[in-house]
């Protein structure tokens, strides 16, 4: 005699699902997001008749769901037979009491169906264990990806009609007038004005390049928008600093909310004024969401786990990567164009994976320095072309002052009279879904903060 227990299932519950759904056909809207597939099911008979049910209410024009309706499209499938004929559906729909407690015998048939698939996760880590990878991290995150599609029900994309898209735009929203209402994070703004206009946000599975030369500002940029975003949004930030360790990272977050010179606070050279801002901004950033990882050398399978693991425990709506060309590749790389190549897609994979913006520092080519107006151009990325295919978004950071340190030379260049040191330039130079253009912010040396010039406006190129 086999010892093999059969799966956990509830014959029982099925049944009454699909027999609630013919005596009352529209309850169907109450457990499609519960039970979106067939697969929930563990009786193929049960399978069958509740993907007729799906069918005719994901039709542009829904069709009635009810004994008559259902057995004509079997019969019209070549199923009715198969499922017990006429009378396996009078038998079902006299065995519900009521329909009204159909979403009680759904969440009966979504707790087995995830045990069910809990034990195929399981098998499938056994067998990644027993393969023995030489490469332990490799190994583990193909583990986590498991769990992860098992958590969120991921399954391979397939084709969906353009409707299923649309719909999501005519749901009603929750009241912000409900007690408990969190207003969710459609997109994450910078705070920088005309940033946000130009963008609409940062958008939600998009990829974000941020680039410039050395000491441009570029980190400085990123650290401002994650602050802004934590402080002023609520969004959760993680922040994968690979050139700067953790606290002076931090400093430079305490010196841009307090105001305090950034060197004072390095130094402990602060006054008894300044202290109080710095105890008052300890205590903002300290409830801020806000997480670091300064992992010098990072691979883009530990930072791929670090992220998912935030994303189970807090969520993330937005992804700092401090840069791109500080992290590894997973495993032997052709060149280092390769293993760049291979970074930006997997940040772009992530992006799009856990439904985050992710924003990448990137390093810039010299060619700049050797043209007469410095301007960044797409093709200064460095090391790679693929870093401006995969990004949705490309952003330079500009400052004329350190292309001319006298305001001498500023003015021989043929700007007598203009503003010295000039405002930063902060240039869209792509946007997959939206217009290019510039935009002019105040940097602030003391704490190497961004800040707003209040009359100015993106200008679109």
């Amino acid at each position: 005699m086999s010892s093999e227990r059969l799966p956990p299932h509830d014959i029982d519950a099925e049944e009454a699902v699909i027999g609630s759904l013919l005596i009352d056909g529209t309850a169907i809207f109450k457990i499609t997001t519960l039970l979106p597939d067939t697969d929930y099911f563990y009786h193929e008979q049960n399978q069958w008749l509740y993907g007729v049910c799906l069918a005719l209410y994901q039709r542009p024009e829904p069709a009635a769901i009810n004994q008559i309706t259902v057995a004509q499209e079997l019969d019209r499938q070549g199923k009715l037979e198969a499922c017990g004929g006429a009378a396996y559906l009078s038998h079902l729909v006299s065995i519900v009491p009521t329909p009204l407690d159909i979403e009680h015998y759904a969440q009966i048939v979504y707790r087995l169906a995830i045990s069910r698939r809990l034990i195929a996760a399981a098998r499938q880590i056994e067998a990644i264990g027993y393969g023995a990878d030489p490469d332990v991290d490799a190994s583990l995150n193909k583990a986590e990806d498991v769990l992860f599609r098992l958590r969120h029900g991921q399954s391979p994309r397939d084709f969906i009609h353009v409707r299923q898209v649309l719909d999501k735009y005519f749901e009603i929203p929750p009241s912000p007038e409900v007690e408990g209402y969190v207003e969710p994070i459609t997109r994450v703004l910078s705070s920088f004005a005309g940033l946000d206009e130009l963008l609409g946000g940062f958008q939600r599975s998009d990829l974000v390049i941020v680039g410039g030369r050395p000491s441009m500002g570029k980190t400085s940029l990123v650290l401002n928008i994650a602050r802004n975003a934590a402080m002023r949004q609520g969004a959760c930030v993680a922040l994968f600093s690979l050139e700067m360790a953790r606290d002076p990272l931090v400093w430079r977050l305490l010196s841009g909310e307090s105001g305090v010179n950034l060197s004072r606070i390095r130094l402990g050279l602060h006054n008894e004024e300044e202290e109080k801002r710095i105890m008052n901004a300890i205590g903002l950033l300290s409830e801020a969401p806000i997480y670091v990882d300064d992992s010098p050398q990072l691979r883009v399978v530990e930072m791929r786990s670090k992220a998912r693991r935030l994303y189970f425990e807090r969520g993330i709506d937005l992804i700092v990567v401090d840069y791109m060309q500080l992290m590894q590749g997973d495993g032997r790389m052709e060149s280092r164009v390769h293993e760049v190549s291979y970074i930006s897609r997997s940040l772009k994979a992530l992006a799009r994976e856990l439904n985050v913006s992710v924003l990448a520092v990137s390093q810039l080519s010299r060619a700049s320095e050797f043209r007469a107006s410095h301007a960044p151009q797409l093709s200064d990325l460095r090391e790679s072309g693929s870093i401006e295919q995969d990004a949705d978004v490309v952003v330079f950071v500009n400052r004329d002052e350190l292309h001319y340190p006298t305001r001498e030379a500023w003015e021989a260049a043929g700007h007598a009279g203009e503003e010295y040191p000039p405002p930063a330039q902060i240039i869209v130079a792509k946007h997959r879904n939206g217009p290019i253009g510039q935009i002019s912010l105040r940097f602030v040396p003391r704490t190497t903060t961004f800040e707003n010039i209040s009359s100015e406006e993106p200008s679109l190129l």
